[in-house]
């Protein structure tokens, strides 16, 4: 009988799926904790602008995507760093346009369209070996940036105040992780999807806040349970023949819902 592992197609799939949560583990819990959800919605889906004008220009979707993600999180990082009112208005606004310059330009783009729903859900079924390769350096960047810069990044998340007391460079670290989580955004968007890597960044993090308050026990929780969820999605999407992408989030709010549930539980028995 022909296993699930003996497709090359799954093999790449779980690689980048194990990735991908390590990744998003590792920084979801920044993300979360100094509430830039929000933020990453918006970086996310201003790439899709980028994709637009590299599909026009006939260039590699990834290098327009990842030029305009990085020119966006400079711009949030420099409102944040004068503390101009309303950062949430401009963030909607890039937002919007993103996905707007991104669908004319494609509509604009000659011969066979792509798909854009590809772009919201991705396709983790599809990813090429090539793509497995970018991930990887993806997630040595990732761990090598928060191994040398993690005692910063977790004072200005956890308070900003007494890390600009104790003479931290907190505008600096700060526009450290904006582009940290712009260029995993950015990345795995390519393989997964804008969709999932949000369901990534957050809902791991949620569970994992659920059952720990220590945060370098919530960061490896996450990731443990990301790639529990992605390989559970996958499994499920394999044999039912439901999209990957949707599966993986469904399962991811349902442990969700359970871990809270059971919480819950718990709490009112101890009444």
């Amino acid at each position: 009988m022909t296993g699930i592992l003996d497709y090359e197609f799954m093999q790449n799939a779980i690689a980048v799926g194990i990735m991908a949560s390590i990744v998003c583990g590792l920084i979801g819990p920044f993300i979360v904790t100094r509430r830039m959800v929000f933020i990453s919605g918006g970086l996310s889906h201003a790439a899709f602008g980028g994709l637009g004008i590299a599909y026009w220009l006939g260039i590699r979707p990834l290098f327009g995507a990842t030029a305009f993600v990085l020119a966006t999180a400079v711009l949030i990082g420099r409102r944040e760093e004068k503390r101009v009112d309303h950062n949430d208005l401009v963030i909607g606004i890039l937002w919007a346009l993103g996905v707007a310059v991104g669908i004319v330009f494609i509509h604009l783009t000659p011969g066979y369209a792509p798909d854009l729903m590809s772009f919201l859900f991705g396709n983790i079924l599809t990813v090429p070996r090539s793509d497995v390769w970018i991930t990887l350096s993806l997630v040595l960047l990732v761990s090598v940036s928060i191994l040398i810069f993690y005692r910063g990044f977790i004072a200005i998340a956890l308070d900003e105040e007494y890390a600009r007391a104790r003479r931290l460079p907190v505008n600096s670290l700060k526009m450290g992780l904006m582009i940290l989580t712009a260029l995993s955004i950015v990345t795995l968007i390519q393989v997964v999807g804008i969709l999932l890597v949000i369901a990534l960044l957050t809902l791991p993090v949620a569970i994992a806040s659920e059952l720990s308050f220590n945060f370098r026990r919530i960061m490896v929780l996450s990731v443990l349970f990301g790639i529990a969820i992605c390989l559970a999605g996958l499994s499920v999407s394999y044999f039912a023949e439901l999209p990957s992408g949707a599966s993986i989030i469904l399962i991811a709010g349902g442990l969700l819902g359970a871990v809270k549930g059971t919480r819950w539980i718990l709490e009112r028995r101890r009444l």
